[in-house]
């Protein structure tokens, strides 16, 4: 959280320097949407123990490249207030073939919600602002180890074919910095960083059944930078 803490007063200073003193308007309106791609970095590392146990590669630590789109509009009767929603979703695997065997896990991680940003009014020409989403994602892992021979015959006692998935479901709360920097005021482009922050239930394997022992800091808890481009009018 300290360094998310410390990206965000960099990148105040850093704007309020580019920005330019000339005002047209006594706050920000309009709004759009659009696509926006990330980088995420939840805490995969108990995965990977589990992985290096059952013989299958670790999965990436480096984070998950997500894609999705967001939106928001100006609401008008509160200045510099804006709400809109988002989402996002994204995967990374691991694989390998030992002794004719296939072994492959995949990641998973989404979700979507709620924004509500108020544009600090002492930045001018760029929309630069705080705030949160709130909503709720989700994040699975899928695994599987087979000779890859299939037959519809033997689909339900292939002994050598296994698969699993587990899942979580998780309500967030997220902290946001976004800059959005407007083109001829019917295109901007964006950047933004957050810290995710998760209110998970338990976790389930298939059929919706509980499972246990699961490890305490397995959790989409983590830090993403955001980058994208959105359509509509923008006036700072």
């Amino acid at each position: 959280m300290k360094y998310f803490l410390t990206l965000i007063l960099t990148l105040l200073v850093m704007l309020s320097g580019f920005a330019q003193t000339n005002k047209y308007f006594d706050a920000p309106f309009g709004g759009g949407g659009g696509f926006v791609g990330g980088w995420s970095m939840p805490n995969i590392d108990p995965i990977n123990l589990k992985l290096k146990e059952i013989g299958i590669p670790e999965l990436s630590t480096s984070g998950i490249f997500t894609t999705g789109g967001a939106g928001f509009i100006y609401i008008g009767f509160v200045k510099n207030l804006r709400v809109g929603g988002m989402g996002y979703g994204g995967t990374i695997s691991s694989s390998s073939t030992i002794n004719g065997i296939n072994n492959e896990a995949i990641y998973s991680l989404g979700g979507g919600g709620l924004t509500v940003e108020y544009t600090l009014p002492f930045i001018k020409d760029i929309g630069v602002s705080l705030g949160a989403i709130l909503g709720a994602g989700s994040m699975s892992l899928e695994l599987y180890r087979n000779d890859g021979n299939f037959s519809w015959e033997g689909i339900l006692d292939e002994p050598s074919n296994i698969s699993r998935k587990i899942e979580n479901n998780f309500w967030t709360f997220t902290p946001t910095l976004n800059a959005d920097f407007p083109v001829y005021r019917f295109v901007a482009l964006r950047l933004g960083v957050g810290y995710q922050l998760t209110f998970a239930g338990d976790w389930e394997a298939e059929n919706g059944q509980s499972i246990s022992g699961i490890p305490s800091d397995l959790s989409a808890d983590g830090f993403f930078i955001q980058a994208g481009i959105f359509a509509g009018f923008f006036s700072y």
